[in-house]
């Protein structure tokens, strides 16, 4: 990417401002590195270094997605597990009619998407605690909706089909490879959106919708295209957890526990901001990998780091280091060089 910098007034003197800094071409740099080695951990690693990896690709999906509507648009929801749901069940259908489940993540997407167009003209009415409440009770009646389907087995559940044809090593190499894109997708896609003109919008909705309105923002727009992108994006994650269990039961897939780790991830690791969800995903899936064993001992420690982050670290682990030392691995924002301080825009 190229330094785009224009010029500024300030105080009289000429000030050069900028949209991307030597520490984020040193971090775009070392993540291609990054992401070329671990498409190639199937090759020299296998199996045992690719299931846990699929686990922590699909927290940084699930996190990215969910920090688009909470964390840049304002919009909390309890119940974007909703939407894992349809995904889930949205790459059932479609595998059912002959589509390759791998091919049909994509599809599953876009169903959960369309999903969730109707269903924004009924939440986005509504704002703060009334919305979060909201779209719990949507994720209930999905689950109720899907348990009285027979079509899709109902309170049984359904095995997803085609993938007979692949062999145990190469499915699941496929489901690593296709959660690694679908993480890598999410988070450049809400990096992408964030800083275009939409940033910036989504920032003054979050703040202060009412004052956004009266400056022009077009606040319906905004929250619209951010509950249907996290709904696609879950969509997405829905379908790699099918892929992963080969298996879809209503009660687990619209599992309450996925919106309670996104929860946790985006607040410990920086709400609003774009490195903030990956280091919160990483952070759940290394206590994930810890205390798996433990069973209640890992949700009461969870619980316990996600109230003392809240209370300690309000803006989060990556928002207390931006603060601080003025780090952006991702800028959407502007920078004056040689200040700490940045100036977040779309």
């Amino acid at each position: 990417m190229k330094r785009d910098g224009v010029a500024a007034a300030a105080r009289g003197t000429q000030l050069k401002v900028s949209r991307w800094s030597a520490a984020a071409t040193a971090a775009m740099g070392s993540l291609a590195v990054g992401l070329a080695v671990l498409a190639a951990v199937p090759y020299f690693a296998g199996g045992p270094a690719e299931q846990p990896l699929i686990v922590a690709f699909t927290f940084i999906a699930m996190a990215a997605t969910w920090n688009l509507l909470a964390g840049f648009s304002g919009l909390t929801s309890f119940g974007q597990h909703a939407y894992l749901g349809v995904g889930a069940y949205g790459l059932y259908l479609v595998a059912v009619h002959g589509i390759n489940p791998f091919a049909g993540i994509a599809a599953a997407a876009v169903i959960a998407g369309l999903v969730a167009l109707p269903v924004s003209g009924l939440l986005l009415r509504l704002s703060g605690g009334y919305f979060a409440v909201a779209s719990l009770v949507v994720a209930a009646v999905f689950q109720i909706a899907v348990t009285l389907a027979p079509s899709v087995g109902g309170t049984t559940g359904v095995s997803l089909p085609g993938l007979a044809g692949y062999g145990p090593v190469l499915r699941e190499a496929m489901i690593y490879w296709a959660a690694l894109i679908v993480a890598a997708l999410s988070v450049a896609g809400v990096f992408l959106l964030v800083r275009a003109g939409f940033g910036l919008d989504a920032r003054a909705v979050g703040g202060d919708p009412v004052a956004a309105s009266v400056l022009g923002v077009r606040v319906g727009r905004v929250r619209l295209l951010a509950y249907l992108a996290a709904a696609v994006g879950a969509g997405a994650v829905g379908a790699l957890i099918a892929l992963q269990t080969q298996f879809i039961e209503p009660t687990s897939v619209f599992s309450v526990q996925y919106s309670v780790e996104m929860l946790f991830m985006v607040l410990v690791g920086g709400i609003g901001t774009i490195e903030g969800p990956v280091i919160g995903a990483l952070i759940l899936f290394a206590l994930q990998q810890w205390l798996s064993q433990d069973g209640a001992w890992y949700l009461v420690l969870v619980g316990g780091i996600a109230v003392v982050a809240t209370l300690a670290v309000p803006r989060g682990l990556w928002g207390f280091v931006s603060s601080r030392w003025g780090w952006s691995l991702f800028p959407v924002g502007y920078r004056v060089p040689g200040r700490d301080h940045h100036r977040q825009a779309g």
